[in-house]
């Protein structure tokens, strides 16, 4: 595509010399990454600045900058001077791709807990309905069947929208994708056509970067701005939001596109009722029906509400779709029990925020028959205020506590353990808690301790398949440890 094409439609503040003959033929914002003839936008990141990268891109070949510093305006190569590099990157990507998103049905869940999994249960709902679905999320990103590699939670708004290019020439026909704050925040979503959006909850997490809680409501309220404005598609535009949420609530009172909510409490559109929680699985009635899920716990009530509620909205019967829930046995790294011959349950979750930890262990509590031993840390380089919350719902809902490492990236793990460790002290003498940095060591000595009919939950990483110190990232599977562990006992 000739650059002043791309960029006829994008506000610009200044321009170099002619324009007319020069052809993108892709769009990148690392300069490692680019090619001959790519446009290269150079963005002012938190670590590093992609202006001081221009030179490398040139010797790559690229044929223009995007650029919003002023200072870097010159004679040696050709440049469009933009207020806001990163919200060019996402206009200029999605018209470089033809506007993808145009093309099949989107449904973006956003949310501090809760997402990964609606989204899998979303999906295996219009799978069932005949529909090639395209997954965008925190375990991986999916065409059909076909299994890609994933950075972030929401990728970056090239990378973003030439993976939407590549769905819609698939054939895809509805793309749920998880939406992160941060995304949001960075306009790497802007230029999506969202036709439904849902709303899990809000909980504290990421303040490091937001600041506040009405910093980060603000972030997430990004996703629902959009769902009023008419395109070309058919598909009713609906927010599907959490009732029971003080944030879902507020979020209901203020937006004006459609609305369906959910919950199993307060007056919503699909409610929960008669909620029975067991070791194995939930079973409720909603607008009745009767539904029971292989998935355990009360907050899979909520998550598998919100996509029985997508489902109604675009004329699922609500009888195929809990069809389809029923039949989802798992998601990988939710709440996912290790299988063995020992005779106490293992169970690895995601859990990384001080609700998400709460939930998981009131859900185990509700049907431990013995001791529930928890085996928790948390990330570094992250909202450092929500520590001693995590360490003090670990003890409080815990027979004991095992605080370990989980992701320090460049913090010293014994830094933060000293940060939870308030939050376990405020509940527990020391006798009903230990601090093992090792995390295998803690794995294992959990492991150890357990008697029969107890649970151990190994709360933090999930899915993940490593863990990351001083920028490295090292094989580390909670699971894989935990098996291999449980046949040395």
């Amino acid at each position: 595509m000739k650059l002043n094409k791309l960029i006829q439609d994008i506000p610009i503040i200044a321009v170099s010399e002619d324009l007319n003959n020069i052809e993108v033929k892709g769009i990148k914002y690392d300069s490692r990454q680019v090619k001959q003839g790519d446009l290269f936008v150079a963005i002012k990141g938190f670590k590093t600045d992609g202006h001081k990268f221009i030179k490398n891109a040139l010797e790559n070949g690229a044929s223009a900058f995007i650029i919003e510093d002023k200072n870097y305006c010159s004679d040696e190569y050709p440049w469009v001077l933009v207020e806001n590099s990163r919200i060019a990157l996402a206009d200029l990507s999605a018209v470089f791709f033809d506007h993808p998103s145009a093309k099949f049905l989107l449904i973006g869940v956003t949310g501090t807990n809760g997402k990964t999994t609606t989204t899998n249960l979303i999906a295996k709902i219009f799978e069932d309905q005949g529909h090639k679905v395209g997954l965008v999320g925190t375990i991986h990103n999916r065409i059909g069947q076909k299994i890609l590699p994933v950075e972030r939670t929401t990728p970056e708004a090239s990378d973003l929208q030439e993976l939407f290019a590549q769905m819609a020439a698939e054939g895809v026909s509805c793309v749920v994708m998880e939406v992160s704050s941060h995304a949001l925040d960075l306009a790497r979503v802007k230029g999506c056509q969202f036709d439904i959006a849902v709303f899990t909850n809000l909980t504290q997490d990421h303040l490091d970067y937001h600041q506040s809680m009405e910093e980060y409501f603000k972030a997430k309220a990004k996703l629902f701005t959009g769902l009023g404005r008419e395109n070309s598609k058919n598909y009713r535009k609906v927010a599907v939001i959490n009732g029971d949420d003080t944030w879902g609530q507020k979020l209901l009172s203020e937006i004006t596109a459609e609305k369906i909510s959910y919950g199993t409490e307060n007056d919503v559109n699909f409610k929960a009722e008669n909620i029975i929680i067991t070791s194995t699985g939930v079973s409720y009635r909603v607008n009745d029906n009767d539904i029971t899920l292989q998935l355990t716990g009360k907050f899979n009530v909520y998550n598998s509400l919100a996509a029985l509620a997508v489902a109604y909205s675009q004329g699922i019967p609500l009888e195929q779709a809990i069809k389809s829930l029923e039949n989802v046995s798992g998601i990988p790294g939710r709440f996912q029990l290790i299988e063995g011959t020992q005779d106490f349950a293992v169970i690895v979750d995601y859990a990384h925020t001080p609700d998400s930890l709460i939930n998981i262990l009131t859900t185990a509590r509700e049907f431990a028959q013995g001791r529930s031993i928890t085996v928790f840390g948390c990330g570094g380089d992250r909202d450092r205020t929500k520590r001693p919350l995590m360490g003090k719902a670990a003890a409080q809902y815990s027979d004991f506590t095992i605080i370990t490492s989980d992701n320090p990236r460049t913090e010293d793990p014994e830094k933060i353990i000293e940060d939870i460790l308030p939050g376990v002290k405020e509940i527990v003498g020391p006798e009903k808690y230990q601090v093992i940095t090792d995390r295998k060591e803690a794995i294992k000595e959990a492991l150890k301790m357990a008697k029969k009919d107890d649970i151990i939950l190994i709360a933090g990483k999930g899915h993940e398949t490593y863990q990351e110190i001083n920028g490295v990232k090292y094989p580390f599977d909670d699971k894989k440890i935990a098996e291999e562990l449980l046949k040395q006992l």
